[in-house]
Parts: structure tokens; C-alpha cells; sequence
């Protein structure tokens, strides 16, 4: 009998053990007790005469910001002018395009069917799509046509993932994207919406299947893992989502993310009554702050949009974001649901994939979905080395900070604009780090 007894009694310590875990948050706290956190009034009044001033040197026509340390919301403002023409104010709700954005989402979907047991990170790509290439270029021809031999590699998942696959790279890359482009060019000549839509995919496709396969075609541009050459990846993981899960991008990312998330202003299509929510683009023109194209607003309901890429795409406000980076920083889990395994998290978040000649240089570094920020590679110096991140074409950014238990977000939209994030985040985290 007596036997039994240091079993038992181990097991008792470790039900103790869970017990006593401390479960990460699983909703925003809006109003924190600010003198506890040791955050006085006059330091958020601060902040806001900082993003303000953004707005009244025309810096940029509107900005949302969020920041919250462990769960709690300790900034949540916005301010500008949502459409800079008509003089409408900005808030929090409004919708932003977040372009690059959607990758990490779309990554996320994957690693969910990798949880599932339906797919390995490393299994290859071509085990799941055989058409797609196994060819190298070598050289180009004067005449367009190019030489090719095996791939030394064969492509894997960690490769899409990591931008590290080789496809719609080099001189054929080049090739191809030009031909991209003049197809888009025609079609916005005849007054044809591109909406939102990777510069370099045929717009006459009308699926990600079709785009897919036409990519496919032509030979990678280096050996899968040899090189960085970001973007097209995640569009064939999206498709990669599709053929495994059986359903299409769309429907698989808001069924295993977005609605478990409460992320319900977050979408890739939206029906016209909704294009009020949206912020219209800035753009600075020769020194001056104008009103941008609304072509990419426009693309959120536009009729030629006829699949979702995962590369970009998502909308939404700042708020629902903010969900997806509280999720990672929980460690896979929000809202009382679990999205990926703490493992996962980690597998995604703490290994750099990149060669030691990636073309980012400068000590750039990118995991499964996202950069890794490291010693020689952070957007300020308060940012902790755990911290990862990655932001969308028009602006829009945001950090995650296991160390620091933080995360934030920034969120503009404008073409072209002066780099005032670093200037924000610096000024989040001395206000919340001793």
C-alpha cells in the first residue's frame, strides 16, 4: 500500500501546480488602474501630444494607436481625419487596409492544419502540389527564353513560410512581374477595378488555384533556402491552406481564427454599406499632404477581386488586430479559445529561418510569419530581443513582446509618408518600462 503514496503525492503537487497558473488574458482590460501600473495622466496627455502633432505638421492625414501591457489597454486613441477631403474625423472603429498584414494570419491558418496532423513544416511542398517547380534557373536568353537544372533543395513548407522558397525570384521573377504589370496596366486603362491585388498576379486569374498553377510554371529563381525573396510565398501557402484543408481561404481563416477571436470587423471582402468604415489613403505630394487613391478601399468589394490571396487582403480596425498580436502573446490562446499550442508559438517565433546571406542583411531575421527582432535588428532599443512583428504596405504596424509582456499597434494609411512609428513606439515603451 505504502507504496503508492509518492505517486500520489507528486500528482497532488502537480494538480497544485496548474491550479496555481496564472491563465494569460483573455480579454482587454479597458480601464486599468493606470496609478498602479505607475503611469501618471500627464505621461498619456504626453503621448497624445505627440501623435497629435503628426496630425498638425500634416505629417500624415490620420492614425489609430493600441497598447496594452499584460491584457491591459493603457492606449487606445485615434486622431486625424478618416477622409482628409471632407473633413471627417478619425476613431478607433474606422477600417484600415493592412496589406502584409494578412500574412501572418495566413500562416497561423497553416499551423493549424500542422496541429491537425495534416501536414508537416517540412514536408515538401511538391507531396501536395505537383506541379510545382523543381527547376533553377541558370541563365536567361536574349530571346526571353532561360536555361534551367534540378533544385539542389527541394521545396518545403518552412520555406514558404519563411519567403525562402525561390519562386518569383531572379531574372524569371523580373521577367514575370513585368508581364504582370502590363496586364494590370491595360486593365486600368479600360476603367477596370485591380482592387486589392499583388502587383504581380495576373489579374485574369479567377482563383487562387488558377494563379497558383501559372505561377507554378515558371522555374524558382534560387534553390529553396539559399535566399530571401519575399511576398509570392504566402500566396501559395494560402493555396497550400486550401488543398489541404478543403476549404476555401477565406472560410478556413474565419472558422479557425477570426471568429474564435471575436475579430468581426476583420475581412477580406466587405458588402458597399460598409466602405463608410474605412479610412481613405493620405499620400505626401511634393511636400504636401493630399488625399490618396481609394482604389485599394474600392478593392474590398470590387467584383474583379474574385479569390483572397494570403499574402494580402485583410481590413479591419485596429482593435481586432490587436486580438490576433494578445493571442500570440498569450502564447496561442484568446477570448477563452485556444488557436495554436504554446510549442507552435514558439516554433514559429524563436528560430531564425533565413540564411546567413538573406538579402535583408543588417541583421534581419524572420521566423515562420514573422521578423524576429535581435540585438543587431530592432525598430528601438527598449524593444526586448523575443519581440517579433510585421506590419502592411500602407503603414501599418505592430510589435509583440513576450519579455516585456506588451504588445503595440500603429496604424496609418498613406503611399508615401515620413517613418514616424519609431518616434510612437519609443515613446509607448518609456512610458511603460522602468
Amino acid at each position: 500500500m505504502k507504496k503508492h503514496l509518492f505517486p500520489l503525492f507528486v500528482l497532488l503537487l502537480l494538480t497544485a501546480g496548474c491550479k496555481n497558473a496564472v491563465k494569460p488574458p483573455q480579454s482587454f482590460d479597458y480601464q486599468p488602474d493606470l496609478e498602479a501600473m505607475g503611469i501618471e495622466a500627464e505621461q498619456i496627455q504626453a503621448l497624445d501630444s505627440v501623435l497629435q502633432s503628426f496630425v498638425d505638421a500634416q505629417k500624415l492625414n490620420c492614425l489609430a494607436a493600441f497598447a496594452a501591457k499584460g491584457g491591459k489597454v493603457i492606449y487606445y486613441k485615434a486622431f486625424g481625419w478618416k477622409d482628409l477631403e471632407n473633413r471627417v474625423p478619425a476613431s478607433v472603429d474606422d477600417y484600415y487596409v493592412l496589406f502584409s498584414q494578412t500574412k501572418a494570419i495566413t500562416t497561423v491558418a497553416f499551423m493549424t492544419l500542422v496541429e491537425q496532423g495534416l501536414v508537416a513544416i517540412d514536408d515538401k511542398v511538391a507531396d501536395y502540389f505537383p506541379e510545382i517547380s523543381d527547376q533553377v534557373v541558370t541563365k536567361v536568353n536574349e530571346d526571353g527564353s532561360y536555361e534551367t537544372r534540378p533544385v539542389e533543395t527541394p521545396m518545403t513548407f518552412v520555406h514558404l513560410m519563411s519567403h525562402t522558397s525561390g519562386l518569383n525570384a531572379g531574372q524569371v521573377g523580373a521577367i514575370r512581374r513585368a508581364e504582370r504589370a502590363q496586364m494590370r496596366r491595360a486593365d486600368v486603362a479600360s476603367g477596370a477595378e485591380a482592387g486589392q491585388r499583388s502587383f504581380d498576379a495576373d489579374p485574369r486569374s479567377g482563383t487562387l488555384e488558377d494563379e497558383m498553377i501559372k505561377l507554378a510554371k515558371y522555374p524558382l529563381g534560387f534553390d529553396p533556402g539559399s535566399e530571401w525573396n519575399y511576398h509570392i510565398s504566402t500566396n501559395m501557402l494560402a493555396y497550400m491552406v486550401e488543398r489541404i484543408s478543403g476549404k476555401p481561404l477565406r472560410q478556413y481563416v474565419k472558422e479557425t481564427i477570426l471568429e474564435p477571436l471575436g475579430m468581426d470587423h476583420t475581412d477580406w471582402y466587405y458588402p458597399e454599406e460598409a466602405l463608410g468604415r474605412f479610412v481613405l489613403p493620405g499620400s505626401i505630394v511634393e511636400g504636401k499632404l493630399v488625399a490618396g487613391t481609394d482604389m485599394f478601399v474600392r478593392g474590398a468589394v470590387s467584383r474583379q477581386q474574385s479569390y483572397c490571396e494570403g499574402a494580402i487582403g485583410l481590413n479591419g480596425p485596429i482593435e481586432d488586430y490587436a486580438k490576433f498580436c494578445q493571442m500570440m502573446l498569450n502564447k496561442g490562446e484568446f477570448n477563452g479559445r485556444r488557436i495554436l499550442k504554446p510549442e507552435t508559438v514558439e516554433l514559429m517565433t524563436t528560430i531564425n529561418r533565413l540564411p546567413e546571406n538573406n538579402s535583408g542583411g543588417g541583421g534581419f531575421q524572420f521566423g515562420l510569419g514573422f521578423e524576429l527582432y535581435n540585438e543587431n535588428k530592432k525598430p528601438v532599443p527598449a524593444v526586448s530581443n523575443t519581440a517579433y512583428a510585421w506590419g502592411g504596405m500602407l503603414g501599418t504596424e505592430y510589435i509583440i513582446d513576450p519579455e516585456n509582456d506588451l504588445i503595440v499597434l500603429y496604424y496609418i494609411n498613406m503611399f508615401r509618408n515620413e517613418r514616424l512609428y519609431p518616434v510612437y513606439l519609443a515613446a509607448v515603451y518609456d512610458l511603460l518600462l522602468p
